[in-house]
């Protein structure tokens, strides 16, 4: 047996795949799908199955931008944002990404307004994502963006009362995304 020196590469899984037949490869998939829960979250999203695909990835989000304070759970803002990113590289459809940052959204300005927090890069990693979930509404199609926009305006007026720059934050985005896109 001959040693690699470099770790496998993608080139080499396909080389060991080329004598696979279909029933190989599907044996190969439902070992993938029962051994860990990522991986059939992964592809119940790229193939839209289930009733709500994005169900996964909220509950990350929820779990880390509104913790259970009662039982000494904190939240991460990184820990909240991967599931994200997860679904961008993952899947990339545009609508759900815009679902998931507005829900993103929503979160953070309700446990912020119910619970109370006073961390800078809390706010800054939410003003972010405003932002990036703006830059993706407006890349929808016209009828798709009128439930978003309506969202995150009511976001933007519940975060008014934030402190911390939050509400003039919005009210920057919310300016420069309407001149970018001539809305």
């Amino acid at each position: 047996m001959v040693t690699r020196k470099s770790a496998p590469t993608w080139s080499d899984v396909k080389a060991a795949l080329e004598d696979f037949d279909r029933a190989d490869l599907l044996g190969l998939l439902e070992d993938l799908y029962a051994a860990r829960k990522d991986n059939k979250t992964f592809l119940h999203a790229r193939f839209g199955l289930g009733g709500d695909a994005l169900k996964p990835y909220k509950a990350i989000i929820d779990r880390w931008l509104w913790p259970d304070v009662f039982s000494n759970q904190s939240y991460s803002v990184a820990n909240a944002r991967k599931p994200i990113a997860d679904y961008q590289k993952d899947v990339g459809d545009a609508e759900g990404l815009a679902e998931l940052m507005v829900f993103y959204c929503r979160h953070a300005v309700g446990f912020s307004s119910e619970i109370g927090v006073a961390d800078k890069d809390y706010f800054d990693a939410l003003l972010h994502m405003f932002e990036q979930a703006l830059t993706t509404v407006m890349t929808l199609p016209e009828a798709k963006r009128e439930h978003f926009i309506s969202e995150l305006g009511d976001i933007r007026a519940t975060g008014r009362n934030l402190g911390w720059g939050v509400g003039s934050g919005f009210n920057d985005a919310w300016s420069l995304i309407g001149q970018k896109f001539g809305d």
